[in-house]
């Protein structure tokens, strides 16, 4: 079993430039330290307009990250297509990957936060057209050796070629969220490595890795245990007395995502995170949380369901990842 991490720096409620600065030290921090430990790799978001300074620039901190390490994958979970122009993209992503040595794994999106949209004068409705057409670019884009030509609904290109040519050939590793059936089914025929989310049961998401092995296969393509990975909370207990208390912080954690996504005044009722009265019950059901057996027990559950990849968040510090390190990974050695 492989372990990684998930998400990027966020100064929180603070507003000064000081704490930006100390929140992206703090993340880089963790990520070298991960290195050592271990961990595969490090997966980062992209959000904007938050107020609370989450990630904005995720292929210029990879690229950062490229030079500060040597071993772990580097990623991107998601990059949003609709906001950005595709042939920068794809000679973004190319440069970080030959930079990395072929470490980059590029997870797509399509985006959800209507106000995020609304920033960058973009049509919400339009995301999935957006999405489909800035795919076709990159593809088309790191499959032709020279020149090419793209006339589309919302981006044309005429006789450009794509520098660098990225490490990983034809290009990196493409991942994408899903977890309905029909879109599970989608991300296995179009080719893509599959992210399932930090909510769904540890059963739903053994069904969930099941049926996208499964459309592989119906599609012509080889299944493999690097395919799927599934984001799960990490609180892990010194003690059997700090349980309560992580499901506290943990029940916080998935109130402010809700309340990210929505206005305040909604009560965080995203009902991806779950309405606020399930919270503990989602929090029970999905986490890898409680004493260093506990959550043993909880990955295992997760091997046992096919998912060999778990990428951790929760605002982790380095002496949370190096009691893991010490205390849960050796189990999976």
């Amino acid at each position: 079993m492989k372990f990684g991490l998930f998400g990027g720096p966020s100064r929180g409620t603070a507003t000064d430039a000081d704490a930006d600065a100390d929140a992206y030290r703090t993340y880089i921090d963790l990520v070298v330290e991960a290195e050592a430990l271990g961990f595969y790799g490090a997966y980062v978001v992209e959000h904007h307009f938050t107020g609370r300074g989450q990630l904005s620039a995720s292929l210029t901190l990879l690229s950062y990250l490229a030079a500060r390490t040597s071993t772990i994958r580097l990623g991107t979970a998601v990059v949003v297509l609709p906001w950005h122009n595709p042939l920068l993209l794809a000679e973004q992503i190319a440069t970080v990957d030959m930079l990395s040595a072929g470490r980059l794994d590029v997870g797509v999106g399509r985006g959800y936060r209507e106000y995020e949209f609304s920033g960058f004068g973009i049509a919400l409705e339009e995301a999935q057209a957006r999405f489909d057409e800035a795919i076709t670019v990159l593809r088309t884009a790191w499959a032709n050796e020279g020149r090419f030509s793209h006339h589309g609904r919302y981006w044309r290109f005429e006789d450009v070629v794509v520098e660098p040519s990225p490490a990983q050939r034809p290009h990196p590793p493409l991942w994408i969220g899903a977890g309905s059936p029909e879109s599970l089914e989608r991300a296995a025929r179009e080719g893509y490595r599959l992210f399932l989310d930090q909510v769904g049961s540890f059963e739903v998401q053994a069904e969930r890795a099941a049926r996208y092995r499964s459309a592989k296969q119906t599609a012509g393509l080889l299944p493999s245990t690097d395919d799927v990975a599934v984001t799960r909370s990490l609180r892990i207990a010194r003690s059997s007395a700090d349980r309560e208390g992580l499901i506290d912080r943990q029940v916080a954690s998935l109130t402010a995502l809700a309340e990210a996504t929505r206005p305040p005044e909604e009560g965080g009722r995203n009902l991806f995170y779950s309405p606020p009265e399930a919270r503990r019950e989602v929090v029970e059901a999905a986490s890898i949380i409680g004493t260093p057996d506990e959550c043993i027990e909880r990955l295992q559950r997760l091997e046992a369901g096919g998912i060999t990849q778990v990428l951790f968040t929760g605002g982790l510090t380095v002496d949370d990842i190096r009691f893991f390190a010490r205390e849960v990974m050796p189990a999976f050695r």
